[in-house]
C-alpha cells in the first residue's frame, strides 16, 4: 500500500474520474482496481459523513468515453456520463499500434498521430465542464523530436503547448527522452517519472542468485544519453557503472537517423560479472542486441536488459535469435505501453508492473498532496535489496 497518512487528513480536489482512451484500457482497468482498494483502506471518518467526500469511495472510477469513426476515417469523442465538476485523469498510450479502424474500406492501424488526435477529441468533449483535466501519457508523444537541428519541426514542444492551450492542468509522463522539453510550458504542471524501483523488484523476483555488490554486478549505459539513469541506478545499488559510445556515420541518414558504425566501451572490467543494461526504450532493438553481444564477448557472466518502453518496432525475431545465441539472459520492460501478446510467451521476458505506481500518483494528485514520497525511490530500492539479501519476500508493499 502507498503511504496513506498524508491522505487521511487531506481533501480531494474534486470527485475523481479515470478516463481510459481505447489505447490504454488494459492499464486503466488495473489502475482502477488499485484505486478502489486504496480508498476502501483509508481510515478517515469524514469520508463517510462529510458531503464534501461524496463519491470518494466507489466500486469503479472509470468514466467511459466513446470514439466512433466515420467511413472517411474522421472521428469524434463522446462521454457516456456527466463529467461536470470532476477531477479527470485521461490515460493514453500513443504507441498502441494494435488498434485498427476502417477508412474507405481499408483497415488502418492507429499511429501515434491518431492517438494524439483522439486525446484532443476527448479533452474537447469535456466542453469546459470538468473541474480539472490531467493527462497521463507514459510514452511522450514525439519525445524524440525534442530539439531542432536545422530546418526541422519541434513536434514535442508544439504538442505540449497545444495541450496546455486546451486547458489541461497537469501532464504526467515516464522516462521522457529529454525532460527539458517541459521548458516549452514553464508555467504548467509537468511530471516525469522513472521506474528503477520496479526494474530492480521485477529482476530480483525473477533471479534468485544475484549478488548486488561491486565485485559481481555492473550497470551499463548503452549510450551517452542514458548515462544519467545508469549512474543513479548504480549509485543506489552500490555498484560501478560504464557506458558505450555510439560512433555514428554522420555522412548518411538511414530511417531518419545517422547509422551506428561501432560501439566503444568505457568502463570497468566486465569479466565474470553480471551486467544490467538500462535505457529508456527498445525500438528496433539492434543497438541493444549489439551492446549485449559485445559484453558477452568481453566475458560478462549474464546480461540483463532493463528498458522502460519495449516497442519492438521490428518484431521479436532478432531478440529470439540473440537469446538463442546467448547474447542476453533477460529483458525487463514495463507495461506502460502496448506489448505484443507473443512477448509474454518468451522465456527471456520479465514485466515490470507500473499500475500500482500510477494509481498512487493519481490518488496523491487528486488530494493535491506532496508526491515526494512517491518520487523518492532510493529508500524503496534499499528495502527491496535488504529483503532480497536476507532471502525474504521481495514483494514489499512500499509503492
Amino acid at each position: 500500500m502507498p503511504n496513506l497518512k498524508e491522505l487521511e487528513n487531506a481533501m480531494p480536489v474534486a470527485p475523481l474520474k479515470l478516463v481510459a482512451l481505447p489505447s490504454a484500457e488494459r492499464m486503466a482497468r488495473r489502475v482502477n482496481d488499485y484505486l478502489v482498494e486504496f480508498r476502501r483502506s483509508i481510515h478517515n471518518d469524514k469520508v463517510k459523513n462529510d458531503p464534501a467526500f461524496h463519491g470518494y469511495i466507489e466500486s469503479n472510477y472509470l468514466a467511459h468515453v466513446a470514439i466512433p469513426r466515420f467511413g472517411t476515417g474522421e472521428a469524434k469523442a463522446q462521454f457516456q456520463e456527466s463529467i461536470r465538476g470532476k477531477d479527470l485523469f485521461l490515460m493514453v498510450d500513443v504507441c498502441n499500434h494494435s488498434i485498427t479502424y476502417q477508412m474507405n474500406g481499408y483497415t488502418n492501424h492507429m499511429s501515434p498521430d491518431d492517438h494524439y488526435q483522439d486525446l484532443k477529441r476527448a479533452i474537447a468533449a469535456c466542453n469546459g465542464k470538468a473541474h480539472r483535466i490531467n493527462v497521463i501519457m507514459p510514452f511522450l508523444y514525439e519525445g524524440r523530436q525534442h530539439k531542432r537541428n536545422g530546418r526541422e519541426s519541434l513536434d514535442c514542444a508544439l504538442a505540449l503547448r497545444e495541450l496546455r492551450d486546451m486547458g489541461i492542468s497537469n501532464f504526467i509522463t515516464f522516462d521522457a527522452h529529454d525532460p527539458r522539453v517541459q521548458n516549452s510550458i514553464p508555467l504548467s504542471g509537468f511530471d516525469n517519472f522513472t521506474p528503477p524501483y520496479q526494474f530492480i523488484k521485477a529482476l530480483l523476483n525473477s533471479e534468485q542468485d544475484l549478488i548486488v555488490d561491486k565485485e559481481h554486478l555492473l550497470v551499463i549505459s548503452p549510450d551517452e544519453g542514458a548515462l544519467d539513469r545508469a549512474i543513479y541506478f548504480a549509485t543506489v545499488l552500490g555498484v560501478d557503472t560504464g557506458m558505450f559510445y555510439k560512433r555514428r556515420d554522420y555522412s548518411s541518414i538511414v530511417n531518419g537517423k545517422n547509422p551506428i558504425v561501432a560501439h566503444e566501451f568505457l568502463g570497468e572490467n566486465v569479466d565474470g560479472k553480471d551486467i544490467i543494461i538500462i535505457d529508456d526504450m527498445i525500438s528496433s532493438g539492434g543497438s541493444m542486441i549489439d551492446t549485449a553481444k559485445q559484453l558477452k564477448k568481453m566475458n560478462a557472466r549474464r546480461v540483463f536488459i532493463c528498458c522502460t518502453f519495449g516497442l519492438f518496432t521490428e518484431g521479436l525475431s532478432a531478440f529470439d535469435a540473440a537469446y538463442e545465441q546467448g547474447y542476453f539472459d533477460k529483458v525487463v520492460t514495463t507495461d506502460l505501453t502496448y506489448l505484443p501478446p507473443e512477448l509474454y510467451d518468451r522465456p527471456y521476458f520479465i514485466e515490470a508492473d507500473m499500475s500500482k505506481f500510477i494509481a498512487s500518483l493519481i490518488d496523491f494528485m487528486n488530494h493535491d498532496a506532496s508526491m515526494s514520497n512517491i518520487m523518492a525511490t532510493t529508500d524503496k530500492i534499499h528495502d527491496v535489496l535488504n529483503a532480497y539479501n536476507n532471502r525474504q519476500d521481495v514483494e514489499l508493499d512500499v509503492e
